[in-house]
């Protein structure tokens, strides 16, 4: 009996203690998150219905989903699917969407630390969402300045969101190959030239600018930087060299012939080696008279925006060692020389018989002109004796 009464006891006091332990197993889910907690499959925001989380979402600005999405990498890909949501697009352009510094905002920092597979499918998402390749072919299917403003809303955007805000050059180069890489070599030309080319003061393309008259340094600074950038570390060996040369012959006659102290000056801001690359290419190709009208414009654009003159002689040096025998090399000078005499006989007859622009400016730069042409004689017969 007394064994009995025991195990009664027993089996009372561990039903007991069951009983009291239940209600504690079941209290409600803490609402804080612990690091470690934090692994867990399906983490806080999980629990929310989706409904429910993409109400939060609709509530946040622009800089605000930028800032969320980098809480961890769970969030990250729930306001990525968000974003590409109809509903989100709807936001967007109800809220017109070339806001550009907005959205910038978030494109930065959405993307930061991406890998470029990833920032690839994000350019073929923004391209789709703004329908931006199809504007561009819409543009460079008309004739240059046809639809001026959609060309100012493409420069804007692309240089606005996509380009102008990486301080990084590797990374901005790869933004700017994005851009150009679905079109042949003709397009990217003149889409380069949509990019960076002078602008009038409001904004839209001067795209006749650069063939009616001589423009300042300012005006071709954007499109030299947007060459060096895409071709500053190639040699005159390499293949991209040959995409380069293409484009810059496609750039430089749209919409018509450049005047050639534009082409100049252009090759002047490109930096020495990938000037040298320009004008090598050409000579060994046998286009000497081009390569000697271009040199003795590059003289004269030195002598005007104050470059030193020998940076022109080592150019023309460079070139001459290029050349295989001594027959190319004295046609070459030959040809030069002769090229400096034609520039001097025709600036001197074009302000003999008078020009609409005025005497003054033409005396000017034939002065410029005949100053240059000495130093340059002088710093050369310098290198050839030394």
């Amino acid at each position: 009996m007394v064994k009995k009464t025991s195990k009664r006891n027993a089996r009372s006091f561990t039903d007991c203690f069951k009983l009291r332990r239940t209600p504690l197993q079941r209290r409600p889910a803490r609402t804080i998150v612990t690091r470690s907690q934090s692994h867990v499959r399906g983490g806080l925001f999980r629990r929310l219905p989706s409904e429910l989380f993409d109400m939060i979402l609709d509530q946040m600005s622009v800089r605000d989903l930028s800032i969320f999405s980098m809480v961890s990498k769970e969030v990250n890909g729930q306001v990525r699917a968000y974003i590409s949501t109809l509903a989100w697009r709807k936001r967007m352009m109800n809220e017109n969407f070339h806001h550009f510094v907005s959205f910038k905002q978030t494109f930065i920092t959405l993307i930061a630390g991406w890998d470029r597979l990833e920032c690839h499918r994000v350019f073929n998402f923004l391209c789709e969402l703004t329908h931006l390749l199809k504007n561009i072919e819409a543009v460079l299917s008309e004739r240059p300045g046809l639809k001026r403003y959609q060309e100012r809303q493409i420069r804007l955007y692309c240089r606005h969101v996509l380009l102008d805000c990486w301080p990084n050059q590797p990374v901005k180069k790869f933004w700017l190959n994005l851009l150009l890489n679905p079109w042949p070599l003709v397009s990217q030309a003149r889409l380069l030239f949509i990019l960076y080319g002078p602008s009038c003061p409001d904004g839209t393309l001067n795209w006749h600018s650069l063939v009616e008259m001589e423009l300042p340094r300012r005006s071709l600074w954007e499109v030299a930087n947007a060459i060096h950038l895409l071709f500053g570390d190639t040699d005159l060996e390499d293949q991209s060299n040959q995409s380069m040369l293409t484009i810059l012959e496609e750039l430089i006659v749209v919409p018509q012939q450049w005047h050639v102290d534009n082409v100049a000056r252009l090759l002047v801001l490109c930096e020495s080696s990938l000037c040298y690359n320009i004008l090598a290419s050409k000579a060994i190709n046998g286009r000497l008279f081009e390569v000697s009208r271009l040199l003795v414009h590059i003289v004269l654009v030195c002598e005007e925006d104050n470059y030193h003159v020998s940076w022109a002689v080592k150019l023309v040096h460079r070139i001459y060692n290029l050349l295989r025998t001594a027959a190319e090399k004295f046609r070459f000078i030959q040809q030069l020389e002769s090229m400096f005499s034609m520039v001097t006989m025709e600036m001197l007859e074009f302000s003999v018989t008078g020009n609409n622009v005025g005497d003054r400016e033409t005396l000017q730069s034939l002065h410029f002109f005949l100053n240059s042409t000495a130093r340059f004689h002088a710093k050369l017969l310098q290198m050839f004796v030394r």
